[in-house]
């Protein structure tokens, strides 16, 4: 059987697209109880993996571009999530470090993250969600 690689339903990308837009919507839901955006919470997952990290660091580990990165900082900040330090050694670089309310916010995402969590579960089993991120991180490496 041949299948049509123009049609949309044979498009890998479509299909991206549209679970990414699933995923941030049910992400949505549960920060906005800790009045986070998603790229927000991805960067605070990354300081509470690891707190007093370089902005470069953090671009690094969240591959958020580093123009919205310095942007969505600033916004942090606002919240008095973090505070942004110059380094005592190079005063052109920025430390990223976790405020006692952005530590605190550890406890509560981490109940929500749970929730949802639960929920992937119910449609994939441990091996599938292995199977997955498996195959996500090989595109993922070819691609970036």
């Amino acid at each position: 059987m041949t299948t049509n690689n123009q049609q949309l339903s044979n498009q890998l990308c479509h299909r991206f697209y549209v679970i990414s837009n699933a995923i941030t919507r049910r992400y949505r839901a549960s920060l906005e109880k800790i009045d986070l955006t998603y790229p927000q919470y991805v960067a605070m997952m990354a300081l509470w993996e690891e707190d007093n990290i370089s902005v470069g660091e953090l671009h690094k580990k969240t591959l958020i571009d580093n123009g919205c990165l310095t942007v969505m900082l600033k916004k942090m900040c606002d919240k008095n999530l973090i505070t942004l330090i110059s380094s005592d050694t190079d005063k052109r670089i920025k430390k990223v470090k976790l405020t006692d309310k952005g530590l605190k916010l550890k406890v509560i995402a981490q109940k929500e993250r749970e929730k949802i969590q639960q929920e992937q579960k119910q449609i994939l089993s441990e091996t599938e969600y292995q199977q997955l991120i498996y195959l996500l991180d090989k595109l993922k490496s070819d691609l970036i």
